[in-house]
């Protein structure tokens, strides 16, 4: 079990810092390559950059939640909540 988690290659965990306009405000964003990468796939299938898109979702925290504290932290569980739905999805066709 452990090689499964400790057997991952450095680059998937390398912390990556990108920059982007949040509300107007010119700011930088540090996640692990992995998350990058969900985040530019998430984007992609809504049609748009990843910063459109996190800009977008960062617009929406602050409308729905009125702001968040850890917004990369929000982030990650954006990337989460999207790793379970493809994997309840691939459950889903499996049963079919």
């Amino acid at each position: 079990m452990c090689q499964v988690y400790a057997g991952q290659r450095p680059e998937s965990y390398e912390p990556v810092t990108r920059r982007l306009r949040l509300s107007g405000h010119s700011t930088s964003i540090r996640l692990e390559r992995s998350f990058w990468r969900i985040l530019d796939s998430m984007a992609a299938r809504e049609g748009m950059t990843t910063p459109a898109f996190i800009s977008r979702l960062h617009d929406e925290v602050q409308e729905i939640q009125g702001g968040v504290r850890n917004f990369a932290s929000l982030l990650r569980c954006a990337c989460l909540i999207e790793m379970q739905q493809a994997r309840d999805a691939g459950f889903a066709l499996a049963a079919e």
